[in-house]
């Protein structure tokens, strides 16, 4: 059986605008009854919001067991550390509500010892007593998760910075290499693969972005689909392909060109 992950922003729409026969891939998908998941390094919404806001966008029907984000994956990864409970965050919703259902203590500032963890998503209040405290507890020993490293976000007006350019200073401040969760890495691809059901081979990541979406799905074992979209629209992909040393399976101008690789 063959399955699909698929990214969300930039392939499945950009911003508030849906992406041309995106939606359309989705519906064949559903109709034969091929499984799927959207796995997206969106930290801020909480599965169930990403969900709506995908229905709403794109009018697909889905919900939020048909999404995996890099918070639920973050969370997860924490909990399995066994290395302590206690994580002092900068983020938004989606990645506070993750860290609480795992089971984890959120502390603020000053909340007594130093925390096990510091984990930074998308903070759209990011400011820099939060950076300031992330640092000291990061040099004073806590270890450090990054949820994503996308510095640039795709929007209706362009593009906007992600968790990855609020991770550049910490990573700057504290000369500390963060865990990343997010595409490209390993970690959220294999729960991902490992939630799906299927090997790895039986698998196509599908995405707009060579260096993490295609860089991470091919990591994991997966085949690989770009899609000349979001990112995709504006790179040079064969200098891109050339740098990273990672060339997709498939490269297509639209979702719908995928059809072609279905049983």
């Amino acid at each position: 059986m063959t399955g699909f992950l698929i990214d969300l922003d930039g392939t499945m729409y950009s911003g508030t605008r849906p992406l041309e026969h995106a939606a359309e891939f989705i519906e064949t998908l559903q109709k034969r009854n091929i499984p799927y998941l959207f796995v997206t390094n969106n930290s801020s919404r909480r599965p169930e919001e990403v969900a709506e806001h995908l229905q709403r966008i794109t009018r697909i029907q889905a919900s939020h067991e048909d999404v995996y984000t890099s918070s639920q994956t973050a969370a997860r990864f924490i909990a399995d550390q066994n290395q302590g409970k206690r994580v002092y965050m900068i983020g938004e919703r989606g990645l506070e509500l993750a860290l609480k259902e795992a089971g984890l203590e959120l502390i603020k500032e000053g909340d007594g010892d130093i925390p096990d963890f510091v984990v930074s998503g998308i903070d759209r209040e990011f400011t820099y007593s939060k950076l300031e405290t992330a640092v000291g507890y990061i040099l004073s020993g806590a270890r450090y998760i990054l949820t994503n490293p996308d510095h640039l976000l795709p929007n209706e007006r362009g593009y906007s910075p992600g968790a990855g350019s609020l991770g550049g200073a910490i990573r700057t401040a504290t000369q500390t290499e963060p865990v990343i969760i997010g595409k490209p890495s390993p970690i959220i691809m294999e729960y991902a693969i490992e939630k799906m059901g299927l090997p790895a081979k039986d698998i196509w990541v599908v995405g707009d972005n060579l260096r993490t979406d295609i860089c991470g799905g091919a990591a994991a074992g997966c085949r690989t689909a770009l899609v000349r979209t979001g990112v995709a629209a504006t790179h040079d992909i064969d200098a891109a392909v050339h740098q990273l040393g990672i060339k997709p399976d498939q490269i297509c101008d639209h979702l719908m060109e995928l059809t072609r690789l279905l049983p």
